[in-house]
């Protein structure tokens, strides 16, 4: 930790990458500023669903930080206050597939029989991850960093100039945001939405094996149920009624328990994609700044390892 008035990291955005990644190097005993246009609860981060796995990325590094990002959040999930708890469900597919690498790590995975897939599923498997409630989740990361003496300070930031000097290394975190302040032009948007509805009983997540426009995920929490979803090329942010009936209709064939269940909410959010997640190091305009974007749907489920890598990658150990 660096004595004068510098910090050692300012971190750019304060959705999951930014938080995790501002308590990874805090807890490392670095000094550390956060600063974000939108506070944590107004981020993309806290309308995600959200369960562990990855979705919507490609980057040969994902094995590798998701299962860092799992072994992480089950040490959290000891914390009931955190909004992570470990759950079994099935993830099941409409065509014969071979399960992904990543959930083969997982201690309990087990293939499921014919006969415990529900209707047009005809493989599938069961296994426990970390499920998310991710407002409570993002108010847990806040406390941590709070513990520690940061806060969330609020500030756009329209380019790396004006933090030249600001701390030893800028991290941007800014997800979506980096389109502009990059800029990026491989950044695209993923439009996400699902429902939130009283949970009638429902313990077990459900989730289809699937990366196109409509997914079917039943992810229960204690005293409500995420439903989705979508994947959409779309900038916006205004809930569809179809897609709101349609998501209805799909988890209801799942899960008949959800037939009467009162709608609470409808969220929707912009993941943001790009054909592989930047992190790294890239000079702007002589201001060096290392990248933490990019994760697609797999904000949540990259986060550690990510927060990880930058704390290699920042060169202040």
């Amino acid at each position: 930790m660096v004595t004068s008035g510098i910090p050692d990291v300012l971190v750019i955005g304060a959705g999951v990458a930014g938080l995790t990644t501002a308590v990874r190097l805090t807890e490392a005993r670095l000094s550390v500023r956060v600063l974000a246009e939108r506070p944590p609860l107004e981020t993309t981060s806290a309308v995600a669903g959200a369960s562990w796995g990855p979705y919507l990325v490609s980057d040969p590094r994902v094995s590798h930080w998701s299962e860092q990002t799992r072994l992480t959040l089950e040490k959290i999930a000891e914390d009931p206050l955190s909004g992570v708890r470990l759950i079994r469900g099935t993830e099941a597919s409409p065509r014969q597939v071979e399960p992904p690498l990543w959930v083969r790590g997982v201690s309990d995975f087990a293939p499921c029989l014919p006969a415990e897939l529900p209707p047009g599923y005809v493989c599938g498997w069961r296994y426990t991850i970390p499920l998310v409630d991710m407002p409570r989740y993002l108010g847990y990361l806040t406390r941590r960093l709070a513990a520690a003496g940061v806060v969330v300070e609020s500030g756009r930031v329209d380019s790396f100039d004006e933090l030249r000097g600001a701390a030893r290394v800028l991290v941007n975190c800014t997800g979506l945001g980096a389109r502009r302040l990059v800029p990026d032009d491989q950044l695209f948007p993923t439009r996400g939405q699902l429902v939130i509805v009283d949970n009638p009983g429902i313990v077990s997540f459900f989730q289809d094996n699937a990366e196109q426009e409509e997914l079917t995920y039943v992810l229960p929490h204690r005293d409500e149920v995420v439903l989705g979803g979508c994947a959409l090329l779309s900038e916006s942010v205004e809930p569809d009624d179809a897609t709101t009936e349609a998501i209805l209709a799909r988890c209801v064939a799942i899960e008949p328990l959800l037939r009467h269940a009162t709608v609470r909410a409808v969220r929707v959010g912009l993941r943001p994609s790009r054909p592989r997640v930047r992190l790294g190091w890239a000079d702007h305009d002589g201001v060096p700044v290392l990248h933490n974007y990019g994760h697609g749907g797999s904000g949540l489920t990259l986060s550690w390892g990510c927060a990880d890598e930058v704390y290699n990658l920042c060169g202040l150990q």
